[in-house]
């Protein structure tokens, strides 16, 4: 995930540079014009206007400042709690932290049960299955990689679970990467039923209990039922010049395996135009069976410029842009999320980007 943080008083700064530690280094942190005299902060004149450009660029925005300023600053922005980033709010000293918006499928409430236990504070979340001990399958959805198709299925689901109903989960038996659901499910203790596709669709005419189903197919909406997507995941890939299949291949296996997946789990392949004739790269393409999109310098820079990516000088005096693999991943998809910032492996950088 990529996180901003926003503050405007000098304890918040101060508060500001404990999460970014906390985050691993992996934030920007805004601050008010007038107190933004560090270097590596950005200044802000109004929350408000930072806000809104911020909203598509990152995965959570982190505000030290009072609950209200924080609601009025963010409202015009909200569309919808499937691609909305998480929310989350602190107050100055770092005695409470709020997940304010996006608990589940954006991931607010788990960054703040994290933040909460690496800095001290009292974790306030307030959903009701949260509060109550309860996954919800669209929580379930953050956590494995899935998207929750409707938004009305997850009140519905939701809400039948907070009433104590029996919900039932099928498992598309045709999903890539079968084994490896099986094994998430499992971990967050979930039981399941393995069901073929043509099984599903007469489940799906017929039943009226409620039901989330994991799968890729289309299938007829269903006021019961929830059905969980798997989301696309991108490989974005750097790499030196001549650099053989065997390295590149090893690169994205370990890529993947730090997310928790093994490489089948990949969706799609990119990289910058100035490798397109790489040989070891369209290998590894050919071995996967994933497509390769190669992307122009004018849109790897415009993706670098609206997510802030950090860029190499090295790599941009030698191709024109300093950032292939986040920038090359991020074009393949509307909204993304990272998975894994961009990572250096022996002659290849790696970074996977989930489509939100």
């Amino acid at each position: 995930m990529r996180y901003a943080i926003f503050t405007s008083s000098p304890n918040g700064v101060v508060l500001a540079q404990r999460v970014r530690e906390a985050l691993a280094g992996d934030a920007d942190i805004y601050v008010h014009e007038k107190i933004a005299n560090e270097a590596e902060v950005i200044p802000y004149r109004r929350v408000a206007e930072v806000a809104g450009q911020a909203f598509t660029k990152y995965s959570a925005l982190i505000f030290i400042m009072a609950t209200g300023i924080v609601v009025r600053s963010i409202a015009p922005f909200l569309v919808s709690k499937l691609s909305d980033p998480a929310v989350i709010v602190m107050d100055e000293q770092g005695r409470n932290i709020i997940s304010l918006l996006s608990g589940h499928v954006g991931g607010a409430n788990e960054l703040t049960a994290q933040l909460a236990a690496q800095l001290g504070a009292n974790p306030v979340i307030t959903t009701a299955t949260d509060v109550n001990g309860m996954l919800a399958p669209d929580l379930l959805a953050y956590r494995i990689g899935l998207c929750p198709v409707s938004k009305a299925g997850i009140l519905v689901l939701n809400s039948a679970l907070l009433q104590g109903q029996e919900i039932k989960y099928i498992l598309d038996d045709e999903l890539p990467c079968l084994t490896e659901y099986q094994d998430k499910l499992q971990l967050n203790d979930i039981e399941y039923e393995l069901m073929s596709g043509t099984d599903i669709a007469d489940y799906v005419q017929g039943v009226s209990d409620y039901t989330v189903i994991i799968t890729k197919k289309a299938l007829p909406a269903k006021k019961t039922i929830l059905y969980l997507k798997p989301r696309k995941l991108v490989a974005g890939v750097g790499c030196r010049r001549g650099t053989e299949e065997k390295l590149i291949l090893e690169a994205l296996q370990e890529a993947c395996s730090s997310i928790g997946w093994s490489v089948d789990r990949i969706d799609e392949m990119a990289s910058s135009v100035v490798k397109s004739q790489e040989q070891g790269l369209l290998a590894v393409s050919q071995q996967l069976h994933k497509n390769i999109r190669f992307w122009d310098n004018e849109a790897l820079q415009s993706q670098i410029d609206n997510y802030r990516l950090s860029e190499s000088e090295f790599v941009k005096k030698t191709i024109g842009v300093g950032n292939v693999s986040e920038a090359a991943a991020y074009c393949c998809v509307d909204h993304g999320v990272t998975a894994l910032p961009k990572t250096k492996y022996t002659k290849v950088t790696v970074a996977l980007v989930w489509e939100k």
